[in-house]
Order: C-alpha cells, then sequence, then structure tokens
C-alpha cells in the first residue's frame, strides 16, 4: 500500500528524484530518453517537474532504475487518495474512484482524458459541484464533462463559472445547462452568458 502526506502531488519532487536516479545510473537525459523512447526535451521536462511522465512511462522508469512505482509516486509526496489513484491505474483496476474531488482535481493535469473519465464515472455517482467541473473541463473529454454535468450539483453556480464553462462544452452539454435553466435549477439570469453560444434555430 502507498502511503502519502503531501498536500498534493509535487511534480518538482518527482522531477528532482528521475533527475538524481538517472544520475546515479550515470545516464544522460538522451540515453534515458532513448530507452524510453521519448526526446531528450521530454526527459528535461520530467525532470525540471514541468510535465508529467505517462502511466506507461512510469513503469518503464521504475523498470529502469530498478526501484518500485510506489518508490517512484511517494517521490512526489501525493496525499493518500492520490496515492491510491495511482495504485489502481497502474494495477488497471476498472473502478479507479477518487475519495475526494480535490484529488481528482490535483491530478487531472497529469493524466490523459481516458484515464480521467474512468474516474469521472465514480464521481458521478456521487455528484459533484460544478466548481469542480470548471476547473476540470479543460482536461476531461466531453462525455465525461457531460455525465458529471448531468449528475452535479449547482449550488455555487454564477456567471463568471458559467463563462469560463462555456468554451470547453459540446452542444449538448449546453443544452443540457440550458434544460436546467429552463427548468428551474439554475437562474434564469444565466441564459444570458449561455446565449452567446447558443445554436441558432429560432428565425425572427
Amino acid at each position: 500500500m502507498i502511503a502519502g502526506g503531501g498536500i498534493m502531488f509535487d511534480t518538482k519532487k518527482f522531477g528532482a528524484y528521475i533527475s538524481r536516479l538517472r544520475k546515479n545510473a550515470d545516464m544522460t537525459q538522451s540515453e534515458l530518453a532513448e530507452k524510453l523512447n521519448v526526446s531528450r526535451q521530454a526527459v528535461s521536462k520530467y525532470e525540471v517537474g514541468d510535465s508529467f511522465p505517462d502511466i506507461s512511462i512510469l513503469v518503464l522508469l521504475a523498470d529502469i532504475f530498478d526501484v518500485t512505482f510506489d518508490d517512484l509516486i511517494n517521490s512526489g509526496e501525493p496525499t493518500r487518495g492520490e496515492a491510491l489513484i495511482f495504485e489502481r491505474i497502474v494495477t488497471e483496476k476498472e473502478d479507479v474512484i477518487p475519495q475526494s474531488v480535490d484529488d481528482f482535481v490535483n491530478l487531472a493535469p497529469l493524466l490523459k482524458p481516458s484515464l480521467l473519465a474512468k474516474m469521472a464515472k465514480g464521481l458521478e455517482k456521487q455528484g459533484i459541484d460544478i466548481s469542480n467541473i470548471v476547473t476540470l473541463a479543460e482536461y476531461l473529454n466531453d462525455e465525461s464533462v457531460r455525465s458529471l454535468l448531468e449528475n452535479a450539483t449547482f449550488d455555487t453556480i454564477n456567471e463568471e463559472l458559467l463563462e469560463k464553462l462555456i468554451p470547453f462544452l459540446d452542444i449538448k452539454s449546453k443544452n443540457a445547462i440550458l434544460d436546467k435553466i429552463l427548468n428551474g435549477e439554475i437562474d434564469w439570469h444565466m441564459i444570458k452568458v449561455l446565449l452567446p453560444y447558443a445554436e441558432h434555430k429560432v428565425q425572427y
């Protein structure tokens, strides 16, 4: 079991650990890049914490440096919830259900939309506040955003949040928001935010 302790996953600490492993193995960034089948620039970005490797690359890194996957992930000081998410992803468990929305939001920039879609399915059932969907929209695929919206709570919705969310929504999701406005679930004043993005079907 992986134990966590930080506030959120730290890609800088993770990167420094990869850099240390590489140097201890007397390997150049180019040599590591070749083993990982990525560019030297990609390795450099991992090491300075500017980007985070895909799960398949993480598994390779653990193999190359003969460390456990847990050791790799723990170098970034994940929360317990984040560590469990990584563990379930790497063991290819179908139900990668985040223990908290915060863990999901923190890891979203690091994971592929297909992995996030699995996690979103778990959150659909719990319901998620619209403010979190706004944060997640740039990382999730259209289907995941749509299904989260269907089960979201809209208590914190305001014009500013809706303004941020709309550009990321496909037509079905925009229509779902419109339906909630028409059904009275969302303040009707929000319609003015939605109108510039609406598909014009009405003839005047």
